[in-house]
Formats: C-alpha cells, structure tokens, sequence
C-alpha cells in the first residue's frame, strides 16, 4: 500500500512540474499587443550586441557584449494618431538602484524601451547618481524584435 501511495505521489508530482509555464517567444509588435491586451506578462531580453548605439550624439563602432532585460509590467501604448503618431506604439520603463558597474558606488539604472507597430524598438538606457540625480551614463539602442528568422536583439516571451 505504502509503495502504491508512493508511485502514486511520483507521478502527480511529476505531471504538475509538465504543467508548468513554458515561455513562448512573441514574434511582432502585433502578437505582443494581443498578448498584453489578453492580461499576459512579457519578458523582454535585449542583446545590446545586436542593437545599434547612439552615445553622446554619435554612432558607436563598438557595441558592448551585454544582456539586459526586464518584465513588461507598467507599459503605456498609443494607437496610431491618438497623439499626433502616424504608427501605434508602446512605452515603458523601469528603474533599479544597482551596484555601477563601472565603478563602486551605486547608481540608479533606467530603462525606457519603445516598441513601434514596425517591430523596432528604442531601449534608452541611463545611470543616474542617486545622491544628486545627475546622469553618469546615456546610451540609446536601437535594434528590432526578433520573429526567429531575423537577427534582431529584442526577444520577448510570455509564459504559457
């Protein structure tokens, strides 16, 4: 009997882990609008490598190596020429106090991303001093989604 039980517990805890969530990868601005329009979370990934930067005014050769990301929980979005837009988009935003990177003091890291009906996307990424609020740091990204056949640096998930 106690074997039975056991066997049993196995297997029910087994298929609860199959059940759980599995990302699935969002391919376009359209199924990203869908998908937040139907209460869905979205993870966003940005591989800044894949992206173009804009620092201090200029297109840099150099591009770092880096990963960032963040969840897609505030977000605003504006249908076409609902504020002067010719083309739908979305914007959020998100701030974190981190340790800087380059250096030992902490920063407050702000990521403003905005998502076009065209797939591209504006990451707009800052290091601000929290003592004074001075910027450290300004680089703009600008890169597309990735739908699996492109090289596009922006990766968003929703978990099913």
């Amino acid at each position: 009997m106690k074997l039975a039980l056991a066997v049993f517990l196995l297997n029910f805890m087994v298929g609860i882990t199959g059940l759980q969530a599995q990302p699935r990868q969002l391919n376009n601005f359209e199924e990203l609008l869908t998908a937040i329009k139907g209460g869905n979370h979205v993870s966003m990934i940005f591989y800044y490598a894949k992206c173009e930067l804009i620092s201090d005014n200029e297109k840099q050769e150099k591009v770092p190596d880096a990963i960032g990301g963040m969840k897609l929980d505030v977000f605003e979005y504006f249908a076409p020429n609902s504020i002067k837009n010719k083309e739908a988009f979305l914007v959020a935003s998100e701030s974190k106090l981190i340790q800087n990177p380059k250096g030992e003091d902490y920063v407050y890291n702000y990521v403003k991303v905005r998502i076009s009906a065209d797939n591209k996307v504006k990451i707009t990424a800052r290091y601000i001093n929290p003592e004074s609020f001075k910027v450290q740091m300004d680089e703009n990204f600008f890169g597309m989604i990735n739908d699996s056949k492109n090289d596009g640096g922006i990766f968003l998930y929703i978990n099913e």
